[in-house]
Parts: C-alpha cells; sequence; structure tokens
C-alpha cells in the first residue's frame, strides 16, 4: 500500500525519466521551481482575431503573457509600432500588456479601428500575439421609403424582400406586423436565410394583416423596424364566404389553377457553395406551386450524415454541423406537389482554413541535447509555413551553426546557453492563417527533490507497495535506491524500479522495514531524500459471527473476535443486510460483540462485521434466522388481525442548512403490526417534476433524522411506513426547500473514445442527473490529445453526453477528460481517459500459412504475425476461410458454402476441425480488427484423407406376413470414402428375453434384405451401418413392427402368458391352487382308505341294468390303480395339463366315443375306467372324482 498522495506537481516530474536524449524537460509546476528558473515569454491570454467591440463602451484589447523575468509589452497598430505613451486615451495595464482606451473625455473608436499586435519580450526572446483585427460595431438606421400596396394574384408566388442595412455583426432578422405581432410562418410562407419573406402562393387571408421586416443588433441591443409591406390580393371569392371556406380542396374551390412547382429561391437549377471546414453548411431551397410543394434533401452518390444532418424551416434548409471534406459532393433538394416535380442541384466545395496537426511545443533542453520544433498543419488549398525568431523572419536572424531547417521543422543539435529564443510558426492560406509561440530554453540545472523529506509510509504485511522520490535536474537525473545505507542499488528480486524513479516493493515482508535512500544525480552534482517505511501486521477476525436460529423475544449475541497491529487504532462496525446498522435501544455493541436482546422478526437477516484500521479492514457475515412463535396469543393484540401501517403525518423541516436538513413525521397506527422501516422520499421540480426518488432508509423506531442534501435542489419530502404486512401510502408532501448552487463535486462517469468512423472518435459519458448538477446550465468540458504527440488539449463545451471528434489518423490512442462545469464553477479536475479513434480495415495477410492434416476431419494451421502497424485498428483475430471445393468420389455433388473459424488474440497456430473426408479443400486467411476483414491471404489447398461414411440414409423395416420381415436402405449421404460394404447386426426378442445376436455382411451395392422369423411372437432390433476401408461408421438402429391385433389366438395368448408369469400375484395365485389341489388329494386318500365304497345309486337318472355284477348292492369299488393320474400327460409352462399325442384318449374312457368337451373346456358325458374287469357305466356327475378330473374341473 502506497504512502500519502504526492502533491500535484510532482506527477510532472514523473515524467522526466521518460525523455530521453531529444526529449524536452518538463518543468514542475512548483513555484519555487518556476520562479527560480529563467524562462522566455510565453503569451497566456489575447484577444480574437476578429475584435468587434461596443461603440458605446470603452475598447479592451487584451494581451497577457508569462516569463522569467517578466516580459515587457508593446504594440504595433497596421504592422507600425504603436506608441502608447503618445495617446492620452491609451493606456496599458500594469504588469500586463492589454490595452485601455478611454472614450470618456470624448473621440470616436473608428478612428482607432486596424490591426493590432502584441509584442512581450525580456532578455530570453520576444512572444508574439495573434494580429487582432478591431472592428467597431455597427448597427446603421433604415432608409426612409414609402413602400406601395403589393397587389398580388391569388395562388401566385411572392416575395417580401427585407435588404436590411449593413451592420457589424449581420443584425438578427425576423418579421411581424406593424401591431408587432409576429407572422405565422408555415411550409407555405416562410423566412429564407437571406432575412426575405416567402409565400409559395398567395391565399386571400394573407392580406389580413401587414409585414415589416425588423433587425435586431446584438451589441447596441437595437431593434429597427422596416415600413411594412400591406398585400392586396385578386381573388375570384370573397374570404368570408363560408361555404368555400372549409372545403376539403380550398385552391380548386377558390378558382386557384394548380401548377407544378418551380423554385423561388436558388433561381434555375444548379448551383455551387464553398464552406470552411469546421464551420456550418446552410443549404436552401424554397419553392412555389400550387398546392404547396413538399422539400426533400438528398446527396449525389451516397447519404446525409445522419450525426450531423438538421432539417430547418419545414425542411426548406438543410444544416449540416461542422463540415469536413468528406461532406463535399453534390447536393440537391427535390420538390413536388401532385403536379409535379423539379429539382435544383448545389455543388458543395469543402475549403479550409489552416488547422494543426502537429503545434510546436516549447523546448527544454539541456547544454549539449538535441531536439526539435515541428510545425505541422493542413488546409485546403495547402498552407505555406514561414518561421521567425524573436518575431522576426528567420532569414534574417544571425546564422546559428547548431540550427537547421527542413520545412516544418526546425532541428537543434548540441544546444548552449545561448541558444535561448522564442521561435514563432505562421502558416497561412488564403483562408486565415494560424501563429504560434514556442520557446526553446536551455537549463543548467543540479538535481534537487521535490517532495517531502523524511516521509513516513505505513504498510500491512504480504501487501504490495510503491515508493515515490520525484525529481528535477537539467539534465535529467539517474536515481537509485539504497536501504539503511548499504552500498547496492535496489533493483531486482522483490523490488522493482519504475523509469520514473518510484521503487516498487512486490510483497512486503518485516525484513523489509527500514530507511530507504533515493539519490538522484547528474553532472552538476545530487540531491538525495528518505522515506521511512513501517510494516505492520494484518487486521484479521479470528473468531467470527456465526450462523444463529433464535426466537421471538430471545437475546442473541454474534462474536467478532479481532486481532491487529496494536499501533494502529482499530474500528469495529455492523451492517445488517449491507446496510450501516442502526444500534437501537434493544442492541449492544461491544469491541468484540454484538448482543440483541428480546429478538424480533425485523432483526432476521444478515449480520457483517467489519474490522477497520486506517491501513486495511476484514469482514466477516453471519445470517441470524428468527422463529415465528407458535404459541397462542397471551393477549389481546396479538389475536387481533394486522394491517399496513397508517400514512405518516405533519411533516416538518428544521435546523436548515447548505447541505442538510432535519425532517422530523408523527408515525401513523401500526395497526397490530410494528413499523419496520420508515422511506424518505424526494422530488425536485427543475430536472424530473412530479417523480419521486427514494432518499434514505431508517429504522422503524426514528422519527427525526437529518438529510444530507445536493446543491440547488428545490427538494420536497414524503414519508413511507413499512410493516411486515406492506406499505403506508405516501404522506402528504413536505414544503418545498431550495439549497444554494455551488461547483460540481465530481464528473460525469463511464467516460468513453470510440471511433464510429475510420477518421473519428466520439467521446461518450454517463450525464449527470438533477442532484448532482449542483447548479444551473450543467454542461461538460471535453478535452482530448493524442496520447503519444502530448500536444496541447483540445476542448469544446457540450450540453449533450457525446461529442464527435473529426479528421483523426486511424487507430491511435487519445487522452480524454470531461469535466463538469454549471453557472457557479467547474468540477474537479478530471481522470484521463485512454480512448481510440477509429479503425480502418487491415492492409496486410497473414504470411506463409502452412497447413497440416491431422486426421480425415481436422488439419492444423500455422502463420506469421502480422506487423503491428498494418493491423489499423485493434487485432481481434486472425480468421481461416474454408471451403469444400470437391469430393474424391465421383459425380458427388458437394456445397461450395464458405465457412470459417477464428482465431481469437494474437496466436500464430490454430486447428479446423469439423471438415469432410476424402475431399479438396481450399483456404484462405485474414486478420480482422474491429472494423472488419483484411485483404486475404494466397490460396492453400489441402486434401483430407478417407474416413468413416455416415449413417445409412432411409433404413426402413417392414413386415409383409407373420413368417419375414424386410429391410431397405439407402446410400449414406456422406460416404466420406469408397464404400466397402454394409454390416447388419440384428437380434429377437420377446419382453425381457433376447436371442443371440446374427450379423450380416453385405456388398455396396446391396440395399435390401429379408429376413425368415423363427416365430410369429418374437420381435427384431437391427443395427446398420455402412464400412470403409477406415472402418464402420455411424450406425441406425430400427425394430420390427409389433404382433398386429389379427395375430392367432395362440400367440396372443402364449405372449401374455409370458407377461403375466412375471407378475407376483399370478405366482401367488398358481401357489394356492397348488395348495388346494394338495388338500384335495388328501382327503380322497382318507376316505379311500376307510373302504372307498360310495352311494351313487340314488343319484343316477337310470337304473343300473342286471349285465352289471358289481352294482347289485348300489355301490362299486375304486382300486388304487383308479387314483394314477393319466398316463402320458404333463404340465404345460402356464400350469394347466397339456395333452400328448397317444393311442390313449379321453374318449377311450367313455363308451363308443359319445363323451364330448363343453364350450368352457370342461369334459362331460358318461365314461368308465378301462380296466380288466368289466366296463362299468360311469355316473354323468360323479361324486368320487380322481385327481386328475379335480385338475381339469380347476382349469
Amino acid at each position: 500500500m502506497a504512502g500519502p498522495q504526492p502533491p500535484p506537481w510532482v506527477h510532472a516530474a514523473f515524467l522526466l525519466c521518460l525523455l530521453g536524449i531529444g526529449r524536452a524537460i518538463e518543468i514542475p509546476m512548483d513555484p519555487s521551481i518556476q520562479n527560480e528558473l529563467p524562462q522566455p515569454p510565453t503569451i497566456t491570454k489575447q484577444s480574437v482575431k476578429d475584435h468587434i467591440v461596443d461603440p458605446r463602451d470603452n475598447i479592451l484589447i487584451e494581451c497577457e503573457a508569462k516569463g522569467n523575468p517578466a516580459p515587457s509589452f508593446h504594440w504595433t497598430r497596421n504592422s507600425r509600432f504603436f506608441n502608447v505613451a503618445k495617446d492620452p486615451r491609451v493606456s496599458m495595464r500594469r504588469r500586463s500588456g492589454t490595452l485601455v482606451i478611454d472614450f470618456r473625455s470624448g473621440g470616436r473608436p473608428e478612428e482607432y479601428e486596424g490591426e493590432y499586435q502584441c509584442f512581450a519580450r525580456n532578455k530570453f526572446g520576444t512572444a508574439l500575439s495573434n494580429r487582432i483585427r478591431l472592428q467597431v460595431s455597427k448597427s446603421p438606421l433604415w432608409p426612409k421609403e414609402n413602400l406601395d400596396p403589393v397587389v398580388v394574384q391569388e395562388g401566385a408566388p411572392l416575395t417580401l424582400q427585407c435588404n436590411p442595412p449593413p451592420g457589424l455583426p449581420s443584425p438578427v432578422i425576423f418579421w411581424m406586423s406593424s401591431s408587432m405581432e409576429p407572422i405565422t410562418q408555415d411550409k407555405r410562407v416562410s423566412q429564407g436565410h437571406n432575412g426575405d419573406l416567402y409565400f409559395s402562393n398567395v391565399m386571400v387571408q394573407d392580406m389580413q394583416t401587414d409585414y415589416s421586416c425588423n433587425a435586431r443588433f446584438h451589441f447596441t441591443h437595437t431593434i429597427q423596424q422596416k415600413n411594412p409591406f400591406t398585400l392586396k390580393v385578386l381573388t375570384n371569392h370573397p374570404y368570408n364566404d363560408s361555404s368555400l371556406r372549409n372545403h376539403p380542396d380550398m385552391y380548386s374551390a377558390r378558382g386557384v389553377a394548380e401548377r407544378t412547382p418551380s423554385f423561388m429561391y436558388p433561381q434555375g437549377t444548379s448551383s455551387s457553395q464553398m464552406v470552411l471546414r469546421g464551420t456550418d453548411l446552410l443549404l436552401e431551397c424554397i419553392a412555389s406551386g400550387v398546392p404547396t410543394p413538399d422539400i426533400a434533401w438528398y446527396k449525389k452518390g451516397g447519404d446525409l450524415p445522419s450525426d450531423k444532418a438538421k432539417f430547418e424551416n419545414f425542411n426548406k434548409a438543410l444544416r449540416i454541423t461542422s463540415v469536413s471534406e468528406e461532406d463535399s459532393g453534390e447536393y440537391f433538394c427535390l420538390a413536388s406537389n401532385k403536379m409535379g416535380s423539379i429539382r435544383h442541384t448545389i455543388s458543395v466545395r469543402v475549403k479550409a482554413a489552416p488547422y494543426w496537426l502537429e503545434e510546436p511545443e516549447n523546448l527544454i533542453l539541456a547544454p549539449g541535447e538535441d531536439g526539435r520544433l515541428v510545425c505541422r498543419a493542413n488546409g485546403n488549398p495547402k498552407p505555406t509555413v514561414q518561421w521567425m525568431v524573436n518575431g522576426e523572419p528567420l532569414q534574417s536572424a544571425p546564422p546559428n551553426p547548431n540550427r537547421e531547417v527542413a520545412g516544418d521543422t526546425i532541428i537543434f543539435r548540441d544546444t548552449q546557453i545561448s541558444s535561448r529564443a522564442v521561435y514563432q510558426c505562421n502558416t497561412s492560406n488564403e483562408h486565415g492563417y494560424l501563429l504560434a509561440n514556442a520557446f526553446v530554453s536551455v537549463l543548467d540545472v543540479p538535481p534537487r527533490m521535490l517532495s517531502a523529506r523524511n516521509q513516513l509510509i505505513r504498510v500491512i504485511l504480504y501487501n504490495r507497495t510503491r515508493l515515490d522520490c520525484p525529481f528535477f535536474g537539467s539534465p535529467i537525473p539517474t536515481l537509485r535506491w539504497f536501504k539503511n545505507g548499504q552500498g547496492s542499488n535496489l533493483d531486482g528480486g522483490n523490488y522493482h524500479v519504475y523509469e520514473n524513479g518510484s521503487l516498487e516493493i512486490k510483497m512486503i515482508r518485516k525484513e523489509d522495514q527500514g530507511i530507504y535512500t533515493c539519490v538522484a544525480t547528474n553532472i552538476l552534482g545530487k540531491a538525495e531524500n528518505q522515506v521511512r517505511l513501517e510494516v505492520k501486521d494484518p487486521t484479521r477476525i479470528f473468531r467470527m459471527p456465526e450462523d444463529q436460529t433464535a426466537k421471538r423475544g430471545t437475546t442473541v449475541q454474534l462474536e467478532c473476535r479481532v486481532k491487529h497491529d496494536p499501533s494502529l487504532k482499530l474500528t469495529v462496525s455492523w451492517l445488517k443486510d449491507d446496510e450501516p446498522l442502526y444500534i437501537g435501544n434493544r442492541m449492544k455493541k461491544e469491541d468484540d460483540s454484538l448482543t440483541i436482546f428480546g429478538v424480533a422478526e425485523r432483526d432476521h437477516g444478515s449480520y457483517t462485521c467489519i474490522a477497520s484500521t486506517e491501513l486495511d479492514q476484514d469482514l466477516a457475515k453471519a445470517y441470524l434466522t428468527v422463529l415465528a412463535d407458535q404459541t397462542t396469543p397471551t393477549n389481546r393484540l396479538a389475536a387481533l388481525p394486522k394491517g399496513r401501517p397508517d400514512r405518516p403525518r405533519d411533516l416538518e423541516l428544521t435546523d436548515l442548512a447548505e447541505r442538510s436538513v432535519r425532517l422530523t413525521w408523527i408515525p401513523g397506527d401500526d395497526n397490530n403490526s410494528p413499523i419496520t422501516e420508515y422511506v424518505v422520499q424526494f422530488e425536485e421540480d427543475q430536472f424530473q417534476p412530479g417523480i419521486w426518488h427514494d432518499h434514505s432508509k431508517f429504522p422503524g423506531s426514528v422519527n427525526s433524522a437529518v438529510l444530507p442534501l445536493s446543491p440547488y435542489v428545490n427538494y420536497q419530502f414524503r414519508v413511507i411506513a413499512v410493516n411486515e404486512v406492506g406499505s403506508s401510502h405516501p404522506s402528504l408532501p413536505s414544503e418545498r426547500y431550495r439549497t444554494s448552487g455551488a461547483p460540481p463535486e465530481f464528473n460525469p462517469g463511464d467516460v468513453k473514445g470510440e471511433g464510429t468512423r475510420k477518421n473519428n472518435m466520439e467521446i461518450t459519458w454517463t450525464p449527470m442527473n438533477a442532484t448532482s448538477a449542483f447548479g444551473p446550465n450543467l454542461r461538460y468540458i471535453v478535452k482530448w490529445r493524442r496520447r503519444e504527440t502530448r500536444e496541447t488539449w483540445n476542448n469544446v463545451t457540450v450540453w449533450g453526453s457525446r461529442y464527435v471528434v473529426g479528421q483523426t489518423p486511424v487507430y491511435v490512442p487519445y487522452e480524454i477528460r470531461v469535466q463538469a462545469e454549471n453557472d457557479f464553477g467547474k468540477g474537479p479536475e478530471p481522470d484521463t481517459v485512454i480512448g481510440y479513434s477509429g479503425e480502418d480495415y487491415p492492409r496486410a495477410a497473414p504470411t506463409d500459412v502452412k497447413v497440416r492434416v491431422l486426421n480425415s476431419t481436422a488439419i492444423s494451421l500455422q502463420w506469421n504475425r502480422v506487423y503491428s502497424d498494418t493491423v489499423q485498428g485493434q487485432l481481434r483475430e486472425y480468421r481461416a476461410y474454408y471451403w469444400r471445393e470437391s469430393s474424391l468420389l465421383k459425380n458427388l455433388w458437394v456445397s461450395q458454402k464458405r465457412q470459417q473459424a477464428s482465431f481469437s488474440g494474437d496466436r500464430l497456430r490454430g486447428v479446423v476441425s469439423r471438415l469432410f473426408p476424402y475431399s479438396n479443400y481450399k483456404l484462405e486467411m485474414v486478420v480482422v480488427n474491429g472494423r472488419g476483414d483484411g485483404p486475404r491471404s494466397e490460396t492453400k489447398e489441402f486434401t483430407t484423407p478417407e474416413g468413416v461414411p455416415s449413417a445409412p440414409r432411409r433404413f426402413r423395416v417392414r413386415q409383409p406376413n407373420l413368417q419375414t420381415i424386410t429391410l431397405e436402405w439407402d446410400h449414406p449421404e456422406h460416404p466420406n470414402g469408397i464404400l466397402t460394404g454394409y454390416s447388419l447386426r440384428y437380434t429377437a426378442f420377446n419382453g425381457t428375453k433376447v436371442g443371440k445376436q446374427m450379423v450380416e455382411n453385405f456388398s455396396p451395392n446391396d440395399t435390401k434384405f429379408t429376413v425368415q422369423r423363427a416365430d410369429p411372437v418374437s420381435r427384431y432390433r437391427f443395427t446398420l451401418s455402412a464400412r470403409t476401408q477406415v472402418g464402420s461408421g455411424e450406425a441406425v438402429t430400427e425394430e420390427s413392427p409389433a404382433p398386429p391385433n389379427e395375430a392367432t389366438p395362440t400367440a396372443a395368448y402364449t405372449n401374455n402368458q409370458a407377461d403375466i408369469a412375471t407378475q407376483g400375484w399370478f405366482i401367488g395365485l398358481m401357489c394356492a391352487i397348488a395348495l388346494l389341489v394338495l388338500i384335495l388329494l388328501i382327503v380322497c386318500f382318507i376316505k379311500r382308505s376307510r373302504g372307498g365304497k360310495y352311494p351313487v345309486r340314488e343319484k343316477k337318472d337310470v337304473p343300473l341294468g342286471p349285465e352289471d355284477p358289481k352294482e347289485e348292492d348300489g355301490s362299486f369299488d375304486y382300486s388304487d390303480e383308479d387314483n394314477k393320474p393319466l398316463q402320458g400327460s404333463q404340465t404345460s409352462l402356464d400350469g394347466t395339463i397339456k395333452q400328448q399325442e397317444s393311442d390313449d384318449s379321453l374318449v377311450d374312457y367313455g363308451e363308443g366315443g359319445e363323451g364330448q368337451f363343453n364350450e368352457d373346456g370342461s369334459f362331460i358325458g358318461q365314461y368308465t375306467v378301462k380296466k380288466d374287469k368289466e366296463e362299468t357305466e360311469g355316473n354323468e356327475s360323479s361324486e368320487a372324482t380322481s385327481p386328475v378330473n379335480a385338475i381339469y374341473s380347476l382349469a
């Protein structure tokens, strides 16, 4: 961290070390040095070249100069010596060359008209002022004349000439009636730039008044009136004819013939006009016609300059401000109405009085040094340059072997003390002249220090700091640094010495503390100064506040313990939600903590502890969360509904001061919700009347506050209360309070300088608002100069927020300053901002471009850097333009659209990717700046190798039937090489079951394939890719269609069962069925073991035949063999009994095949068990069912 800031004059001295041989020495602004050093005269103030004075006042011709010793003055009038002492009316101010001509005792000012020039002289030379042309203002009377009434036919054009008397300066012309009523002007009736009043067509109502031309003279503040014109309009209809007065086509209704436009001014179809550079160009076209013509303006071969062109006088005049050579050319105005059009061409020539390209500057050298004075100007025609020395032509001056004149430059070699003089450069052409003084001073000065001695600089440990040691001497001294008297010069490692002599310590350590000595030395002696450096410990918060959660009404403590250097004063402050914390009665701030008593909901938020000393600071943040009270309200108010607060009232302003006022108010009802905040707003009635702005915010416990104010603002305040429900209505406004004005205290921000064209620079800034104007008539002083030439500052006063500097070189740096000013004075000295003039297209292309192929889709580029002066702007990037010329495959159409790859910054290599393989490419490179592309480099050709192809196009999968699947595809859009074939991979799947992957390879000409399905249920997934010699390319995947709804029941049933078999509910159901079957088998076995006899006779529909010997007692037996399951049966995948192909069938167990199945699949009919015994007739519904029958019935 640096020490105290040096005074402003020190900064000038820093430039000394930047000046080498041949560069001028810059003298610091220290008054003691200024008064000691010898200095030739310099003109500091003079009157304007064309000096017009008021004859009623005394005449002042200003001329002031400085020098050491103080200069004396004398004057010439009309190139002859003007003896001031001989004229009693003429005197010269003391310590000044300003002439005062006093007419209080009589005399005519006209006697003193002429050309004056001031000479300021001391023993080192003579400086000259401009040639000042003194003229006395004149306001002659209008000649008396009797004007006859002007008779004109209705609809005809008319010009009323003014012809004012010639005044100095020219008077301002305006038209009024004899009763001093202004003449209403519109596109039909208007005043020309020459003062005449033009009627495009006369109407009968024009004779209702008379017309008088008036001339206002600036210096005498008088208005002279010409005798009025009276109009008599001949018409076919009286004006009071109410049927015609408001007719939509007034001219035809009044019998006025319509006619095409014709020009009243200027005459003819073409004219020419000359204008000087930097002035305003005014073009005027006034046309007659019925109906009144409209005027439009154009420029041949281009557009009107939109930033400078303005239309005036109802489009009859075109004004182009601050013209430049680009504005020359042919302009034409087009006058048109419904009857036709006509145009007038104006050829504009832009000439130029001399203007500076490089103005000579004072040259201060040491004995034996070299230097030069440059006087470079431009104009149209080209100005001539004349050199003078001490007011005399250089040709008649004594010869000087150390001086050489080379056109616009004077070169000095091995200067000596005797070379001191003041040189004048006069550059002129037919349109004007420029005169500049520049002295050559040779100084012999031993080194001296410019800053206070034995400065103390304190800096925080591990920071960076800079020790300054401003000095002066001639010749320019060399500077060295030493520490604690050690003999070695400090430079390198942790130290760095700048060219201006400042010593930078990159990272401060404890051992860097000590006394540093700077020694300045030249051939005349040496000087030294000391700086004492103290290293302090940093300020650190070692115990930070922590995030906390608290209930309403509790107490919270936020810790903030700090460690700091004991020699520095510590200050601990707190922020809440990044705003200064108001410490109320519920809070207590200590050095190491903040305590909040009775936490409320408004305490919710972030708290920042800031520990600071005069050198550094540290901060830590914590968040406090306040929990809402969940308990039942214990008082009546807590249960009442909450609402927004009522508006504050009775606002009062007290303690009125220039920059502050106290505002007091009475709070409104909080409506059962405490007020947490007050917002104070203000309104001013000058810049944005009626618009309210937030001024400041205050805690809810405050009802009086001191408000800081800005100068020259007519304030009015109001207050808004805020609680947790919302904001109140604003209070009624307070009374107004206007603060007094003052100069601006700061300047506009965001100052920029950027070129919008190749020969300009647009300076912009953010304008200041009402509260920063500080006074009336806010304006901005804009200054600029070339950065590297150190030319004098150009300046202009602007009322807007932008200014365009014209005729700038291409992309050069400028120093820019924008200073605010009002009627009370100027703002502080502005900071200097670096801007750049406009860019032009680069002039050179990258050279030695080399292309190396990396793979089938990428190349690497390498090129040589272009010279910086050919960029003509800021180098944005190098850019490669490339396009696909053709493919190596025959008959393959390719797009030759140009593509680009950008390489930002000053790079020398890059990679271009995403190219097409197996193709011929061309490539060019350019340099790109902010204006655009430069010229293209030599075209490079390269070929990309073969790559893998893109995916086959239009891959289609069709299923014409349940037995086959047909595949079709097209060739890849981008083969990227010679195709060698296609690869097909496919897999069958059914639900979660996936079959084995199959692979097929095809020739390049194959685009079809048919797959035979293994079963009608499974689907297939196909993946197809094309191949080149490099390998397989991108693959495309498709699936066969899902089985249609018309599929066979067996297939659908199988597919559904395959899906159901994986469900949990189905598995549980099967287990339950199996358990039930097991129980039935156990029951049957138990009954069989008890005798196996079952009464069935009473259940039969018919009696048993006598042929059945086993059923005599109405029963029959089941043996163990009868309980065996049917032979040849098995369980299917779905858990049902499936019949195998066998000679045994259920029909065999019935009689004669009469058994049959019901519609639901259950077996009906009679059956018997076939054994060695005789057949036994079975019951139609037997209660003794075998296990097999039980399973069938369940299924």
